[in-house]
C-alpha cells in the first residue's frame, strides 16, 4: 500500500506549533508514523526567539527556599525588572550597571540571565562576589543550584554536583555549549582562570581594592571578556559610600535611568523620591502637580525607564530605589526610618542611618561625622566636682598597648551615649615582666566616687590585642578570665572594613582560645567623631574635665581629633580611609573608639541602672553568697548582664 505525507510549516503561527497537514490515498495511517512526522517537524523548526525576560516568564520557577512566593516567574510581578532583563538582548549594549537598594529582586535578574544563557544562549559565563567563602559558594548552593533544579529546562542540561559523571563542582558548572564558574573577587586566581562571554559582578562595592596583588578585580573579570565580540559585562550593587562607591561610578557613566510612573492626577512621569514622601498620610507628592497619592494608586501607573542621558546607549545604567518594590509597603519604609533617625540623634549611632541610605534609598552614603576642631574641644572642658559627674550611669575602660607602656582612659556613659572623660593615664613599665600588667589589673580594679559617696567600679575593659605584645595580652587576658574579671580583647577588622559595623564578630581563634572581639575600627571612628561634633549637652554630647589630675591636657584632646577621612585611588579605584593627621598622637582616638566597643558590647539597660546609681548601689560588686550561672559550652553573648 503507497502512502504519501507531506510537512508544511504555517508561517502564521508561534515556532513552537507545527501544522501537519498529511496527504494521504488511503485512511489507514499509523499514529505513530503521524507522531514521528510531527517529531522531525520540532527537531527541524527554529527556536523561538525569545528575550531574558520572555525565556524568565516561560521557563523559570522560583524555589522555595529563596523566594517568598515560590512558583512560576512573572516579570508583571516587579515590571521595571523586564528592560532591565532585556538590555542584555540588545547587540548595542555592552555594559548594564544596577545600582539599587535591596528588596527589588536584583540577584533574581542575575539568576534569570544566567538560565537563560545556559539554556537558550549557551556561552562561558563568570560570576563574580565579593568573596569565595562563603559568598560564592553561598550563592552556588542557595541561589544557583534550586534554579537549576525547579527549571525543567535547566536540569537536563547540568548534571548534578554528586553525580559522578557530572565534572562539576559547587564553583564550576558545565552544560552543552557553555560552563558558568563562580569566583570570588578575594581570589586573583578564580578571576584570571578562563576567557568568558558573560561576567555577571554581584555586590561590587564589597569588593576588596585589590584582588591579592593582582590589582582591582572588576578590571581583572573584565578581562576575561576580551576576545568576544558579543561580550556582556552585568554589575550589580547597594552603594555604600559617597565617593568611594564603584556601583555609583558605573551608574554615572551610563545612561543614568530611573524608574518612572505617571502621576494619576497630572499623568506627568517621575521617580519614586523619598523627600517627598509624607509619613503623616503615607503619600508621595506629585512633583509637578502637588496632589498627595497613595502607594496603592502610584504602584498602578504603567512605569517606564527615563534616561538622563540616552546618548550612552552602549552602557546602560539603572537606578531603583525600594518604593518601587512590590514585596515592602512604605509604611514599614517609614518605620524604619524613624528607626534610624531615633538612633543617630539619640546616640549619634549614625549605622542603622547609613544602612537605610545605602540599602532602602539606593544611594550612597556621605558621611556626617566630621568631628570638632581642636578649640571647641579645648573650650568645652569643665570642672568636675567629683572623679564621677552627675549622670554616669556605667563605666568602661580601654587600654592601648605599647612596647613600653599603657594608655588608659576610663570613660562614664550616661543616657543616650552622654559621655563623661574620667581618667586618661600613661602606665610605663617593662612589659615583658608580668609585675607590669599585675599593675595594670590594679588600676582597671580602681573604684571611683561620686560626690555623695556612692561608687562605681568599671564594668568592662576593652585591651587592644592587634599591635605590641600580643602574646602578653592574650596571657593577661587569660589570667583575668579566670579570675571571672571583664576585661576583652579587641583586635581592628584590618584595612578594608568600609561597611563593617563597630562590632563585627567573637573569635576565640587564638593560641589562648580568649575572647577576642573583630572591630569595624571605621565604623567606630565615624560614631566617635559625630559624637565630638554634637555641640549641645544630652545624648551623645562628650564632656572632658579640665582637672589637672585626669589627664585630658591639650595634647590628649587633640588626639581625639587626629585623623580625617580622605579619599584616595587604588589601581584605579577611589576608597576613603582614615588617616593620621602629621605631629599628632592618635591614641586618644583609638581608645574613645575602643570605650564605644565595650558600651555597645554590654548594651546597658539605663533605665534600671539609674535606679541603682539613685539608690547609692555599685552594682558592680558582688553580694555575698551570690554564684554565676555557669554558661553551657559553646554558647556566646554579647551582651553582659550588670
Amino acid at each position: 500500500m503507497s502512502r504519501r505525507v507531506k510537512i508544511e510549516q504555517s508561517p502564521l503561527v508561534n515556532p513552537d506549533t507545527v501544522i501537519l497537514k498529511i496527504y494521504r490515498k488511503d485512511r489507514g495511517i499509523e499514529f505513530k508514523t503521524l507522531k514521528l512526522f510531527r517529531n522531525l517537524a520540532k527537531a527541524v523548526s527554529p527556536p523561538p526567539v525569545l528575550t531574558v525576560s520572555q525565556w524568565a516568564d516561560r521557563y523559570r520557577r522560583l524555589s522555595p527556599e529563596s523566594a517568598a512566593e515560590p512558583g512560576q516567574w512573572n516579570t508583571d510581578r516587579a515590571p521595571y525588572q523586564r528592560e532591565i532583563m532585556d538590555s542584555v538582548n540588545d547587540p548595542l549594549v555592552e555594559d548594564i550597571v544596577i545600582m539599587s537598594s535591596a528588596q527589588v529582586g536584583k540577584t533574581e535578574l542575575i539568576l534569570n540571565i544566567i538560565g537563560y544563557y545556559i539554556d537558550y544562549d549557551p556561552a562561558p559565563m563568570l560570576v563574580v562576589q565579593p568573596t569565595v567563602k562563603p559568598m560564592a559558594e553561598d550563592f552556588s548552593k542557595d541561589r544557583l543550584a534550586p534554579m537549576i533544579r525547579d527549571a525543567p529546562t535547566l536540569a537536563g542540561k547540568v548534571h548534578d554536583v554528586k553525580s559522578r559523571a557530572s565534572g562539576n563542582t559547587i564553583l564550576h558548572k558545565t552544560f552543552p555549549g557553555g560552563h558558568v564558574t563562580i569566583a570570588g573577587a578575594n581570589s586573583p586566581s578564580s578571576l584570571a582562570s578562563r576567557p568568558v562571554r558573560i561576567v555577571l559582578m554581584d555586590e561590587t562595592d564589597r569588593y576588596p581594592a585589590s584582588a591579592g596583588t593582582e590589582g582591582n578585580p572588576i578590571k581583572l573579570a573584565e578581562k576575561r571578556t576580551t576576545n568576544f565580540w558579543n561580550k556582556k559585562k552585568i554589575k550589580v550593587s547597594t552603594p555604600t559610600i559617597k565617593g568611594a562607591s564603584q556601583i555609583e561610578k558605573e551608574f554615572q557613566s551610563g545612561t543614568m535611568e530611573e524608574w518612572c510612573v505617571p502621576c494619576p492626577c497630572c499623568g506627568k512621569y517621575q521617580p519614586y523620591e523619598w523627600g517627598r514622601v509624607h509619613f503623616s498620610d503615607v503619600t508621595m507628592e506629585c512633583k509637578y502637580c502637588g496632589e498627595h497619592i497613595s502607594e496603592f494608586d502610584w504602584k498602578q501607573g504603567e512605569g517606564k525607564w527615563i534616561a538622563a542621558h540616552p546618548e550612552r546607549r552602549r552602557k546602560r545604567s539603572f537606578h531603583l530605589n525600594e518604593l518601587a518594590s512590590p514585596w515592602t509597603h512604605w509604611d514599614s519604609i517609614i518605620r524604619e526610618w524613624k528607626e534610624a533617625q531615633k538612633e543617630y540623634k539619640e546616640n549619634g549611632d549614625v549605622n542603622k542611618l547609613k544602612t537605610f541610605i545605602n540599602t532602602v534609598l539606593g544611594e550612597t552614603w556621605e558621611p556626617r561625622g566630621k568631628g570638632a576642631d581642636d578649640d571647641s574641644l579645648l573650650s568645652r572642658r569643665e570642672r568636675y566636682e567629683a572623679e564621677l559627674p552627675e549622670g554616669v550611669l556605667v563605666l568602661t575602660a580601654s587600654v592601648d598597648v605599647q612596647d613600653d607602656r599603657f594608655e588608659i582612659e576610663v570613660v562614664g556613659w550616661g543616657r543616650g551615649f552622654e559621655s563623661w572623660g574620667v581618667k586618661y593615664e600613661k602606665l610605663s613599665g617593662d612589659l615583658d615582666k608580668e609585675e607590669t600588667w599585675d599593675r595594670l589589673e590594679a588600676r582597671l580594679d580602681r573604684e571611683f566616687y561620686f560626690a555623695s559617696g556612692s561608687s562605681l567600679l568599671i564594668a568592662l575593659t576593652c585591651i587592644d590585642t592587634g599591635g605590641h605584645k600580643t602574646t602578653e595580652c592574650y596571657k593577661f587576658l587569660k589570667r583575668m578570665e579566670k579570675k571571672g574579671k571583664r576585661i576583652v580583647g579587641i583586635k581592628g577588622f584590618g584595612r578594608e572594613s568600609q561597611g563593617i559595623p563597630l562590632i563585627h564578630k567573637l573569635s576565640t581563634n587564638n593560641e589562648y582560645g580568649v575572647k577576642v572581639f573583630i572591630l569595624g575600627v571605621d565604623s567606630g571612628k565615624e560614631i566617635v567623631m559625630t559624637r565630638l561634633s554634637t555641640a549641645d549637652e544630652g545624648p551623645s554630647y562628650c564632656h572632658f574635665p579640665i582637672n589637672g589630675d585626669r589627664g585630658y591636657n591639650e595634647t590628649v584632646i587633640k588626639g581625639f581629633n587626629s585623623e580625617q577621612r580622605v579619599t584616595e585611588i587604588r589601581d584605579g579605584r577611589a576608597f576613603t580611609k582614615w588617616k593620621k593627621k602629621a605631629g599628632i598622637r592618635n591614641e586618644p582616638l583609638d581608645l574613645r573608639v575602643y570605650n564605644t566597643a565595650a558600651v555597645e558590647i554590654l548594651r546597658p539597660d539605663f533605665d534600671v541602672l539609674e535606679k541603682k546609681v539613685k539608690a547609692g548601689i555599685n552594682y558592680m560588686k558582688k553580694s555575698p553568697g551570690r554564684t554565676k550561672k555557669k554558661r553551657r559550652a559553646g554558647t556566646m553573648s554579647r551582651g553582659v548582664e550588670l
